[in-house]
């Protein structure tokens, strides 16, 4: 059975910078493509960023220079470091693997 347990996420000051983290279980996780999603409030869940299993990768293109998804195949584990934050950005993050979802990370940006 596919798990996704996220970690980080939290509050941060515009233009700062945060890490959020997904271990998972239950996949081929060295094969397997993965992604982020964000949704705001009102808002539809929209894509982030994705990581093929060669470590290609893909970003929305507000988040391009700013995001970068990572993989760490010793820990079945992938990252979204985001660095410039802004206000915008403030939205549930969920990890994604085919049709398993994470449970959630909360990233507020705001002063």
């Amino acid at each position: 059975q596919v798990q996704l347990v996220q970690s980080g996420g939290g509050l941060v000051q515009p233009g700062g910078s945060l890490t959020l983290s997904c271990a998972a279980s239950g996949i081929s996780f060295r094969l397997s493509a993965m992604a982020w999603y964000r949704q705001a409030p009102g808002k539809q869940r929209e894509f982030v960023a994705g990581i093929t299993g060669d470590d290609g990768t893909n970003y929305k293109d507000t988040v391009k220079g700013r995001f970068t998804i990572s993989r760490d195949n010793a820990k079945n584990t992938i990252y979204l470091q985001m660095n410039s934050l802004k206000p915008e950005d403030t939205a549930v993050y969920y990890c994604w693997y085919g049709n398993a979802w994470g449970q959630g990370t909360q990233v507020t940006v705001s002063s």
